[in-house]
């Protein structure tokens, strides 16, 4: 295959990948809580051709010896950013913001019936029936997933009590007999974003590289940095990434014309009589 054409196929599939990461981003602009990923591209092995048998030739030359042609690039890696995005405010009491970028909440997702927690940004919750008649009612995110509390476990409150979410994430639970209960929240500190892999519905789950001790730290309700009433909004820059789209597409498309006149040159040599 000519060269041309071999490096600019091969640049061109890594460059769709990059197109999807930034209309990923695009699409979830307004997603309460989503984090956006950036792309790393690095260059493929080159290859080496030596053209030079005489290095007597080439005395004071500060380059390596030969010619080295690359094979194109590749997306290295899609990063994670944890920036902090706007808050807003709702004056909801059961919506709660976190103003440290490494701290999560924790939910509960059930796959096949496998249980597994998983981590999120958005506490938009709500209070969803768990029986038929509506007398227990569990914390859950805004997609129905469970909210675990510090022990691990889903909160269930009486259908009937009053309830406030404070900015240490404290779920205070005022029951019909007057009495009160504190649920707090399981909030966790990230050590380790890059642990961290995409798993739908703006949630997070440890990579399969990783476990829980090198990503997940606990926190008491003394370190958890909240407000509530707010929501955190996205931390997508439209204008960021309507730049890099731009400048994504330019790319894919003079690869694509460095196909077309690889082709065209392809065509001369085989014409010639």
């Amino acid at each position: 295959m000519n060269q041309m054409m071999s490096i600019a196929s091969n640049t061109m599939g890594q460059l769709q990948n990059q197109l999807d990461v930034i209309s990923n981003n695009i699409a979830n602009i307004d997603t309460t809580g989503y984090k956006r990923r950036d792309t790393n591209f690095s260059e493929l092995l080159f290859q080496q051709f030596n053209n030079q048998p005489i290095n007597s030739a080439e005395v004071g030359r500060k380059t390596p010896y030969g010619i080295r042609y690359g094979v194109g690039a590749k997306l290295a890696d899609t990063a994670l950013q944890l920036d902090q995005g706007a808050i807003q405010r709702t004056e909801r009491n059961l919506d709660m913001a976190l103003l440290d970028k490494n701290q999560f909440f924790q939910v509960r997702t059930e796959e096949n019936g496998v249980y597994e927690t998983r981590y999120t940004r958005d506490g938009s919750f709500q209070l969803l029936p768990i029986n038929k008649d509506g007398s227990k009612l569990q914390l859950s995110t805004s997609e129905g997933y469970p909210v675990l509390g510090k022990n691990g476990q889903p909160i269930i409150i009486d259908g009937r009590s009053k309830f406030t979410l404070d900015d240490k994430g404290q779920f205070i639970v005022t029951n019909p007999n007057k009495t009160q209960t504190t649920y707090q929240l399981g909030i966790v500190n990230v050590l380790k974003p890059q642990n961290l892999e995409s798993a739908g519905s703006n949630l997070f789950r440890i990579s399969n590289n990783a476990t829980v001790g090198q990503t997940i730290g606990q926190l008491s309700s003394n370190d958890v940095k909240g407000l509530s009433g707010a929501l955190e909004k996205s931390n997508v820059d439209l204008a960021t990434e309507m730049t890099n789209l731009t400048i994504t597409q330019k790319a894919y498309q003079f690869s694509s014309r460095a196909i077309t006149m690889a082709d065209q040159m392809n065509g001369l040599i085989n014409g010639l009589r």
